[in-house]
């Protein structure tokens, strides 16, 4: 019955439903798996990264969380194609809104525009959803630290903590069974990885598979952001008995 109403994502099915959408998050399910857990002091997001091949530059190269403006970053499952070109148009719109007023763009302000614009592909003849979904994790003066979760469909929430991508119903159980209200930044680095470690489709652990940034404040209360390096998110494990110490039981 859906294939006669699946060639467009301006055609509803008898039962309302908007099949291209849907066939855009069934895409994103199949991504490795990114997900931000909101702290009282910060955000961390960390994702899986599926290219993990030995002759990558790691250093120069992220897959799965980006950079968005001074205030905010986000996390990517899905497409990393639709994803770049979302990227670069949100970074647009960040720059040009500070440009005509002098300030930071506020946080949910910047998501809202960005779903505005995904909303559309859904709604025109001739389109496709874009087959990504983002988590955004920023600062601001208005409502401080701010988690949000967008999809294909052009909605968005905001979370206390949050996943998106391969096993993400598995890794949501782990985080209502685990998150804590005030928790630190250092207990939700923890809480990351211990959610990293029981849903990867992965035997063990290790940095050249994670990708993990963290946003807080700085002395003079400017967003400071960190991109973990390989070297870091070894130490983060070690520090969890993780990767390295499983490397060493196994053999």
């Amino acid at each position: 019955m859906s294939r006669r109403y699946d060639s467009r994502t301006t055609i509803f099915s008898p039962e309302g439903r908007l099949h291209q959408v849907e066939y855009a998050m069934e895409a994103i399910s199949l991504a490795g798996i990114a997900l931000g857990i909101l702290a009282k002091d910060g955000i961390v997001l960390a994702a899986e990264k599926k290219v993990t091949s030995k002759l990558l530059e790691q250093s120069s190269t992220s897959e799965k969380i980006y950079k968005l403006n001074d205030n905010v970053i986000c996390g990517v499952a899905g497409i990393t194609a639709d994803a770049n070109i979302l990227i670069n148009w949100t970074r647009t719109s960040a720059q040009q809104y500070l440009f005509s007023y002098n300030e930071e763009i506020p946080v949910e302000q910047l998501v809202q525009r960005l779903c505005d614009l995904k909303q559309g592909y859904t709604q025109y003849g001739g389109l496709r959803p874009f087959g990504v979904s983002f988590i955004f994790a920023g600062y601001d003066e208005h409502y401080g630290f701010q988690l949000y979760h967008s999809d294909p469909s052009g909605n968005y929430s905001g979370w206390n903590a949050t996943c998106i991508g391969a096993n993400n119903s598995s890794a949501q159980s782990i985080l209502k069974q685990d998150y804590k209200d005030e928790m630190t930044l250092e207990e939700a680095k923890a809480l990351a990885i211990k959610v990293l470690s029981k849903t990867m489709d992965s035997t063990s652990l290790t940095s050249e598979k994670l990708e993990f940034a963290t946003i807080q404040l700085d002395n003079n209360r400017k967003v400071k952001y960190d991109l973990f390096k390989p070297e870091a998110i070894d130490v983060l494990l070690k520090a969890q008995n993780i990767g390295t110490d499983d490397q060493e039981a196994r053999s």
